[in-house]
Formats: structure tokens, C-alpha cells, sequence
């Protein structure tokens, strides 16, 4: 769907629908007034008969109102309070991109410029709007024999006034990008795991390369991935017909002297839990287990196009985690890259043992920061739900400015400790470290685990658990996050 930017009078233009604001106790907005004082009150005369209240979420659909361009008219409700947070204002901006979709027209114009949502200007605003918009016209039909009906709403315009015109279109070329990296990221993280598997994310990475000549990929095999001593990396895959993959993606947009950010997502494209095998319930949605991977995918994407004047190392570990006669076992002691070695008492806590290798790799191309990205824990959707991934890390600069760029990007996380005291419960009696820590603090263990292989690096662990993908139901699916939060972090190093 294409979103234009125009800064011109809602009457005066020619559409098939106009959408204008109406607050609660039928306070029209600037636009709604200049409609009604051109239609002869018509909207007034609406509301009047009590035919729409103002409250958050109402419409209303007029047809044919007179001396207007517009084919129909709709009022949107906006509340009484002055501001409106985030929630409620991208809730309103869902109902209306529902309503439009179920209308014949084929474009739209959005005249809500003069809402206010608190805490954000008019670029703030104007991505939260535009980001809903696109990310809501994701569909994921490709399996399905009777595909969606094509939808006549092609385009929406967004009328704004002429002092915030620029920026509002800065807005819009951010949040098209943004929710381009986003619908990237769902449809990996949706396809079925015997499609979507290492050798298949290897070749994303190529086309990815092809699309956008200035991005280096290299994808490494089983073999280079042993070669290297990633013994920890390569246990997790050994049991699977299908091969591990290690993939660099490389993006230098920056100055050559300047170092590169580096992200690394875990990529296990299913989870069975191996030897230490989960339950059948629900195992389905283990093909969700590569969101990390998927969500750098969709974030290196979205600087791609926006040509981020930055330099980029994007390092994904991608393994089908399965059990066979040459699964690694619960008790298996295997030497990771760093040359530390871990005993491995749960072969379900296997994304910690692709990541410490990744990380360890990640080194080479000494970079300003490192933030690994990872469905890691269990114990992170219990202690935050599927609204908030967890932060922990080992540099508070670096923990502050992912904070504020989730703020920024509606897409937040919250920083959980990384206390001295939670690294005992990985003690091992025969090896330098056990791959879990017990029942207790999951999340903060599995972070402490990825800590012993990152004290060269400024790092920060984000847990997706609770917010890569939507579980059960009609609404199951992944949902692009943190591709806002991460690429937002880019956009701030950057200025753009």
C-alpha cells in the first residue's frame, strides 16, 4: 500500500473516502469543522441525532455529503482527553484501516493531523500512524489454496499542514521501511519449518545480497562452522538431517574508519528440545524459535533501503535442533569457539549454545556494540508477558540507549539484572560451565551463560520469548518485533 503526503485542504480534494476526527462530546476537529461548514452542517446534523458519541474507537460512514470531492465521509472518534497515548491512538488507527479495507474505494485521506499523542511530535505521530497502516495490510496466504480477495485500497494520503510537511515525510520513508523489515521478518518467521530451515536462511541472505549490491554475505557450512571450534554451536545442529549455517551479512555504509554495530540472532528454525524433547503441545509454534535471526533480517532490510549512513555486521546462527542417534546428549561436554567448555545438562537450552559461538565470532570485526536477539527463555514470557522483551547486558550506555529507542518505536523492553550472584547456579562439576542454572531466574541465567563469552564486546542480550509471534488461536503468527526497537537504535547512531 502506498502512503503520499500532501499538505493541501481535506474539502478540496478528490477521494473516495475522507477520514476526519470527531472528539467525545461531538467536538469537532479543525478538518471535520471545514467539512461541515462546506457540506451546509451536515456532520453537525450527524451528530446531533446522536448517531456518533466522540469515544475512542466510534466511526461513522457518511455517502454523498454536498460540496465535497470526497465520495464519503468518516468520523472517527478520538476521546475527550486532549493527548492520546500510543496504545489508543494505533488502536484508532487500526479500526480505520478496517473500515477502509471493507469499503469499495480505492484510496483514502487521512485528515488527523491535529491529534495529539502524548509525548510525540509530528514525526513521532506519523510513524506510529504509517507503521499500523502498512504493517496492517500483512497477509500470509501462501499456503492456502483460495487466496485472499486482492483488496481495492491501494493508496492512503496523509494531509498535513505545510510547516510539517518534511517531516512528516521523513516519517513515512522511516516507517515504509520499518514495517517493509517487519513484513520480512513475520512471513521467515511464519513459513513452515520444512521450508524454512538453515540451508533455506542461507539462501535469503544471497538474494538479500542480490537485491542490495552493497551487502557482502557470506554463509558458512557444517564444515567451516566445526573448523572453527564452534563445538558448541555445531552440537545443537548434529542431530538433524538438515545442516547448521552460519551467516555474515555485511553492511558498510558508513566511513571506513568507523567500526561496525553488530547483531546477532539466534536462527533455530525448529526446536524440538532434542534429546531433552518438549512436550507435544503447542511444539508447533517452535518453528518461531529462528525470530531472533528473522528480526535482523528484517532490521538489516530496513537500513538497506534507507541507506543508513552507518557500517553493519549482521551474524545469524541458524540449526534445526532435533533428536536422533547423533543428537547431542544431555551430559555431553562440548568446547565452544572461545575455547570454554559446557556441559550440556537440557539440549532444550540450545540457543544459548549457537549463540556463544556467534558472539565469540563476532569479535573479529571489533565492533562499537553487539546486541544478540533470541525467542531465549520460557522464563521471560512469565515474568514480562508478550508486551515487553526483557534487556540485560553488560554496558549501561548501551542498555540506555536500546531502552529509549524501544520508547521511541512503541516496541519496548525493560532491563532485568545481571547480578555477580546469578552466576554461581552455572557452576559445573566437570566443565567450565553448565548450559542451564536451575529453575530459578531463567532468563538472568541464560544471559549470565552469553555474559562469559562477551566480556571483550559492549553488549546487550535482548529476549524475544513473549514478543516474536502471537501464540494460539486465529491471530497465531510472528509479529515483526523488535524490528522497530532495533532499527530505531540504527536510525539514533545514525541521526537520520
Amino acid at each position: 500500500m502506498e502512503l503520499v503526503v500532501k499538505s493541501v485542504s481535506p474539502e478540496t480534494l478528490k477521494t473516495a473516502t475522507l477520514v476526519v476526527a470527531v472528539g467525545e462530546g461531538r467536538k469537532l476537529g479543525v478538518a471535520a469543522r471545514q467539512v461541515d461548514e462546506l457540506s451546509g452542517g451536515a456532520i453537525s446534523a450527524v451528530l446531533k441525532r446522536g448517531d456518533l458519541a466522540g469515544k475512542v474507537g466510534q466511526s461513522l460512514l457518511l455517502h454523498s455529503l454536498p460540496n465535497l470531492k470526497a465520495e464519503r465521509v468518516l468520523l472517527v472518534g478520538v476521546g475527550k482527553d486532549e493527548e492520546l497515548g500510543d496504545r489508543p491512538f494505533r488502536k484508532t488507527v487500526a479500526g480505520i484501516l478496517n473500515t477502509l479495507k471493507g469499503l469499495g474505494g480505492g484510496d483514502a485521506a487521512l485528515a488527523l493531523d491535529e491529534i495529539i499523542v502524548k509525548g510525540r511530535d509530528s514525526y513521532g505521530k506519523t510513524r506510529l500512524l504509517a507503521e499500523t497502516l502498512i504493517d496492517g495490510g500483512y497477509t500470509f496466504d501462501q499456503f492456502k489454496s483460495q487466496k485472499a480477495e486482492p483488496r481495492a485500497l491501494k493508496k492512503i494520503t496523509l494531509l498535513t499542514i505545510k510547516a510539517a510537511q518534511a517531516e512528516v515525510q521523513r516519517a513515512v520513508t522511516h516507517a515504509t521501511a520499518i514495517a517493509n523489515g517487519m513484513a520480512f521478518t513475520r512471513t521467515l518467521g511464519n513459513l513452515p519449518p520444512n521450508v524454512c530451515h538453515p540451508v533455506y536462511m542461507g539462501e535469503q541472505a544471497k538474494s538479500l545480497g542480490k537485491e542490495f549490491k552493497d551487502l557482502k554475505v557470506e554463509v558458512l557450512d557444517e564444515k567451516k562452522i566445526k573448523a572453527l571450534g564452534m563445538g558448541s554451536f555445531y552440537a545443537v545442529g548434529q542431530g538433524s538431517a538438515q545442516p547448521p549455517r552460519l551467516i555474515v551479512m555485511q553492511y558498510n555504509g558508513g566511513k571506513k574508519s568507523e567500526k561496525p554495530y553488530a547483531l546477532v540472532g539466534k536462527g533455530i528454525t525448529f526446536d524440538t528440545g532434542g534429546i531433552s524433547l518438549k512436550p507435544g503441545a503447542g511444539m508447533d509454534e517452535m518453528k518461531f524459535d529462528m525470530g531472533g535471526a528473522a528480526s535482523v533480517f528484517g532490521t538489516l532490510r530496513a537500513v538497506l533501503e534507507l541507506k543508513l549512513p552507518i557500517n553493519l555486521v549482521c551474524i545469524l546462527a541458524c540449526a534445526e535442533n532435533m533428536p536422533s542417534g547423533t543428537a547431542s546428549r544431555p551430559g555431553d561436554i562440548v568446547t565452544t569457539m572461545s575455547g570454554q567448555t559446557v556441559e550440556i545438562l537440557n539440549t532444550d537450552a540450545e540457543g544459548r549454545l549457537v549463540l556463544c559461538d556467534a558472539l565469540t565470532y563476532a569479535e573479529r570485526f571489533k565492533p562499537q556494540a553487539v546486541i544478540d536477539i533470541a525467542t531465549l527463555t520460557g522464563a521471560c514470557v512469565v515474568a514480562l508477558g508478550a508486551h515487553t522483551s526483557g534487556l540485560l547486558g553488560n554496558n549501561d550506555e548501551l542498555i540506555g540507549q536500546l531502552l529509549s529507542a524501544g520508547q521511541a518505536a512503541d516496541d519496548r523492553a525493560w532491563q532485568l539484572p545481571l547480578f555477580d550472584e546469578y552466576q554461581e547456579q552455572l557452576d559445573s562439576p566437570f566443565a567450565d560451565i553448565a548450559n542451564i542454572g536451575g529453575p530459578k531466574a531463567g532468563t538472568i541465567t541464560a544471559a549470565c551463560f552469553l555474559s562469559r563469552f562477551t566480556k571483550n564486546l559492549n553488549w546487550a542480550h535482548l529476549d524475544i520469548a513473549g514478543t516474536a509471534w502471537t501464540s494460539g488461536g486465529k491471530d497465531k503468527g510472528a509479529t515483526g518485533r523488535p524490528v522497530p526497537l532495533l532499527t530505531q537504535y540504527l536510525l539514533d547512531r545514525a541521526k537520520a
